[in-house]
């Protein structure tokens, strides 16, 4: 496969998109999304062709859970596609102009950045989503999606082509590297001269990769070791089925809770119920000391499960004195993902707000919800876990830039 000439392509696209009418854009968004649901049972046989190979090849069953396609799970990715149609343009706001005293107005103006590039790993529905958010803000796209998902992506990237194609627009605008080769990986990672910024989507591994052998600006979107802290005064039922939900909704994705931290005044009382509770879906819970003597179902726990991302049917469960302990807990092992207390304190509520370092921060309420999608940005490109440029799920506004323009009337400098 011939890199450069992709990403010489994605160059001419990006320029052609830089400059494209909003009303334009809405309706390819509004027509993808259309065919993507008249070709359902097309991209669910070549899913199918994924599927069976993850299955041969002995994939987890939250890896296979990412994978899979539906057709309640397509029409999910359309209404993305309409929900990012629906959503203001940033491209061209202008967020500031102000006068200096020589007269000059120096205002910044939103701009697409480009060339984006996403590597990922078994969610094809990112296929979908990359497109209609870097397509709105003008931006051409490059995917590298992981072998596990190529048949899912080629067809869903078939599809959105020949839309582009019908309306006139560069099929080049999205363009997916279907070289399975980890070389071929590793050259796109370095071509900064096509490509402006690189985004991975998936394990800790494959973004520990790019950060370390990109030569293209990354921005990291973390693994999600996301914990629920139980306060004291937190209402069981509450505390129980939002843990449930945190844990076991889907099992695969990044914003599931992997670790609990409770107050050890409640643990003899809570942890039985919600030992009850996860037994529903056969999860397995490993605890520390006091958390043992509190139920017969609870395994110990070993030092690494405080920082482990399971990304299966196992959760961690550690006691504390205070909410002191628990925060300093949590960010001791956590990945800067999302993070959730269930209590009825409202001064614990506030600290914990403040002082868990972390992209999302939640306040009686599942992690689950920590998605572009549930936050109304119709779509994500990824949860950065970094703080420059962009943090938490990233919409539309995280993939621009801006510039400055100027207006004068003959000013220079003395």
């Amino acid at each position: 496969m011939d890199l450069i000439q992709l990403g010489k392509q994605a160059k001419e696209a990006a320029a052609f998109m830089s400059n494209c009418k909003t009303t334009a854009k809405n309706e390819v968004l509004y027509a993808v999304a259309e065919t993507l649901e008249e070709q359902t049972d097309r991209i669910i046989a070549a899913n199918a062709v994924d599927m069976e190979r993850g299955k041969e090849n002995h994939m987890p069953e939250g890896l296979l859970d990412r994978l899979h396609l539906t057709k309640d799970r397509i029409a999910g990715m359309s209404e993305g596609l309409r929900q990012v149609a629906v959503l203001d343009d940033p491209v061209g706001e202008v967020l500031s102009m102000k006068e200096r005293p020589n007269g000059l107005r120096i205002g910044q103006k939103r701009v697409p950045i480009g060339v984006i590039g996403i590597i990922y790993e078994s969610r094809p529905n990112v296929t979908a989503d990359a497109f209609a958010l870097c397509f709105k803000t003008g931006n051409a796209v490059i995917l590298k999606g992981g072998s596990d998902a190529l048949e899912s992506n080629k067809a869903i990237v078939s599809v959105i082509q020949a839309v582009l194609s019908r309306h006139a627009f560069p099929e080049e605008a999205i363009q997916l590297i279907t070289d399975t080769d980890r070389a071929v990986t590793a050259e796109f990672m370095k071509m900064n001269q096509y490509v402006n910024v690189l985004i991975p989507r998936g394990g800790a591994g494959l973004i520990r990769a790019v950060v370390d052998q990109a030569k293209i600006p990354v921005i990291e979107t973390g693994t999600g070791n996301c914990h629920i802290y139980v306060d004291e005064s937190a209402d069981f039922t509450m505390a129980a089925d939002i843990i449930f939900n945190a844990k076991t909704q889907r099992i695969g994705v990044c914003n599931t809770c992997e670790s609990l931290v409770v107050h050890e005044k409640i643990a003899k009382d809570f942890l039985p119920v919600l030992v009850s509770r996860l037994e529903e879906k056969g999860v397995q819970i490993r605890g520390d000391e006091l958390s043992l003597s509190c139920s017969g179902e609870i395994v110990p726990a070993r030092e690494e499960d405080w920082g482990t991302e399971y990304l299966d049917y196992i959760i961690s469960v550690k006691t504390v004195s205070g909410i002191e302990e628990a925060i300093a807990h949590i960010n001791q092992y956590n990945t800067g993902h999302s993070e959730a207390i269930i209590t009825k304190d409202y001064r614990n509520a506030q600290k914990f707000l403040d002082e868990v370092d972390a992209a999302a921060v939640y306040v009686n309420a599942s992690t689950r919800f920590t998605d572009g999608f549930e936050f109304g940005f119709g779509a994500e490109i990824g949860i950065s876990t970094q703080k420059l440029h962009a943090r938490g799920p990233m919409g539309l506004t995280a993939l621009t830039s801006t510039k400055y323009i100027i207006y004068g009337d003959g000013q220079i400098r003395p």
